[in-house]
């Protein structure tokens, strides 16, 4: 007797595949070049003559670097895609992806160190902020010596952190600033 109520071993092998993600195969060509988690593109440069290649990470819709590419000997066509500048391109590419990581979590998290109240040491006091587009915010933050955290606050996004605003925050008890 069989439980109809139960897939076949066919039947959920095929909807589990179904379900996982399209894994891009390693693609060599001339001005296609896909793999390590990176395509390369060769395109037309809208711009003149030439050419340019684009550097887009898998499952991003945007590319994270556009640059000139080299003409081929013909000076018409483009030189192909090769294993070295691929691997320079990758290179590149995760570069300019770490450096606009990097910026980005500099614009969000602000930290400044002040005297505490009691003049034994120094607080650290930070600012994250939570960009959302219903509802941003940021947090103010104070942090002992120690990293024990001795208040938080919510505060507008757009809150400018500096000694003098957070050495009036710690004087003022770590109310909320107004």
């Amino acid at each position: 007797m069989t439980d109809k109520s139960l897939p076949s071993p066919d039947t959920a092998a095929d909807s589990a595949t179904e379900d996982l993600p399209e894994v891009p195969e390693i693609q060599r060509e001339a001005r296609l070049w896909r793999d390590d988690g990176w395509t390369a593109r060769v395109i037309k440069n809208e711009d003149d003559d030439g050419w340019a290649v684009e550097m887009i990470k898998d499952g991003e819709a945007e590319p994270a670097l556009v640059g000139p590419w080299t003409m081929g000997r013909d000076k018409k066509n483009p030189k192909p895609l090769d294993t070295g500048a691929f691997n320079t391109l990758v290179k590149t590419a995760s570069e300019v992806l770490r450096r606009h990581e990097q910026q980005l979590h500099a614009m969000l998290h602000k930290r400044v160190t002040v005297d505490s109240p009691s003049g034994d040491g120094e607080l650290a006091v930070t600012l994250d902020i939570v960009p959302s587009e219903d509802d941003p915010y940021a947090l103010l933050t104070a942090f002992d010596a120690f990293g024990e955290q001795l208040a938080q606050v919510k505060v507008a996004p757009n809150f400018k952190l500096g000694k003098a605003n957070a050495t009036a925050w710690v004087a003022d008890g770590f109310r909320r600033p107004g």
